[in-house]
């Protein structure tokens, strides 16, 4: 499976972009789906996560009422509606994906539970 992640960008403090990101295969639809950032000189960390059955969804602290993410299987496409961003919030972003082997949360938020990463968008909040 190939994931392309886009809609990255710059935008001021307290502004709004919209990340996708777009699989190759429709067994996309039966895997678990996340958000992970990396900014320069840190580790990726999560961000959100979203089981196959679109149930509990799961969100870094940091991001929690400000981010939503979202999916939509008939477009093989995970989403990231991210409002109120904050300078904090810059980093590359990176979608993942893998078979759904378990679920709870900390399971979601390692790096480790994913098989497939795609190549990074840039956010650039600017204060």
């Amino acid at each position: 499976v190939q994931l392309q992640a886009s809609g990255g960008g710059l935008v001021q403090a307290g502004g709004s972009l919209s990340l996708s990101c777009a699989a190759s295969d429709h067994t996309f639809s039966r895997y678990a789906k996340a958000w992970f950032r990396q900014a320069p000189g840190s580790a990726r960390e999560f961000v959100a996560a979203i089981p196959w059955s679109g149930g509990r969804i799961y969100y870094a602290p940091s991001v929690k009422g400000r981010f939503t993410i979202s999916r939509d299987n008939a477009k093989n496409t995970v989403y990231l509606q991210m409002n109120s961003l904050k300078p904090e919030d810059t980093a590359a972003y990176y979608c993942a994906a893998a078979p759904q082997r378990a679920d709870y949360s900390g399971y979601y938020y390692s790096t480790t539970a994913y098989d497939y990463w795609g190549q990074g968008t840039q956010v650039t909040v600017s204060s």
